[in-house]
């Protein structure tokens, strides 16, 4: 049985949470979290190198990273994990894309109940360091170039993983978007759960505390005022195709940023 690093359905940054003694003195900041960032990642490729980043290590990996960010005062609020049940696997995940953290923090929360692979463009498997860790991830490359080309692509090797049991995370927005729009979420991962008759989980996230750099997009700053919100909906099968269903995810998604938009902090 895999490590579980989440028990029950919900969980949340305790407010007394406790920081080592070199977090207080460091965490607020930027170098500080980056630094302990690259030690994760230069772990992680090491393994990748050596054939050795299985599905533990991912998940490991990711949670690594979660603690890192809550010794940066990042403040998590997920709710929603209880509807990853195994036995109702594999799904496809479809969520919102805000920055590099939901890439990151995933994983600990799902592959500890189902296999994962994500959807990603190829500018970043090239990536330097964190490309050899996707790639040991086998995820489904896309070149975001020809969205006809993307569509077969995915609908044809995301089948074949989801045939294995693999379930697949899709970001249907073409790139990062603090501000989610609507008309710029692409029908990709409704499609391929049709075709391949498997259940949709929509994901909401609200993940600005980690902002998008101006020269480096990956290594932005920190925004400690914003609460990290997460929520996996419950999974569904599709009645309809198309349009019909990507409104149903998207009113999912708009109506959970409404809400913790709202939210003081």
């Amino acid at each position: 049985m895999r490590k579980q690093y989440f028990t029950g359905d919900q969980y949340v940054t305790p407010m007394d949470y406790r920081r080592a003694w070199g977090d207080k003195i460091f965490s607020r900041t930027r170098l500080y979290f980056l630094y302990k960032l690259a030690g994760v990642v230069l772990r992680g490729r090491k393994k990748a190198n050596k054939k050795e980043y299985d599905v533990e290590a991912f998940a490991a990996s990711s949670y690594d990273i979660f603690k890192i960010i809550e010794s940066c005062k990042g403040r998590f609020h997920i709710k929603g994990m209880n509807n990853i049940k195994p036995e109702d696997g594999p799904y496809v995940f479809i969520s919102n894309h805000m920055s590099s953290l939901e890439t990151m923090i995933f994983p600990c929360i799902i592959l500890p109940k189902v296999d994962i692979s994500f959807v990603v463009k190829e500018s970043l498997i090239n990536y330097p360091y964190f490309g050899d860790i996707l790639r040991a991830t086998n995820p489904i490359v896309v070149s975001r170039e020809n969205s006809r080309l993307d569509l077969m692509h995915v609908v044809t090797i995301g089948q074949k993983m989801l045939s294995e049991g693999k379930s697949v995370i899709i970001f249907p927005q073409s790139t990062r978007q603090t501000e989610f729009k609507p008309e710029l979420f692409n029908t990709l991962g409704v499609k391929l759960a049709a075709k391949a008759k498997v259940k949709i989980i929509p994901v909401a996230i609200k993940t600005n505390f980690w902002g998008n750099g101006k020269l480096v997009k990956d290594l932005g700053p920190l925004h400690r005022d914003q609460k990290i919100y997460m929520e996996f909906g419950k999974p569904y099968n599709l009645k309809e195709t198309g349009v019909i269903e990507n409104q149903k995810i998207i009113t999912f998604i708009q109506n959970k940023l409404n809400k913790w938009n709202k939210k003081k902090e």
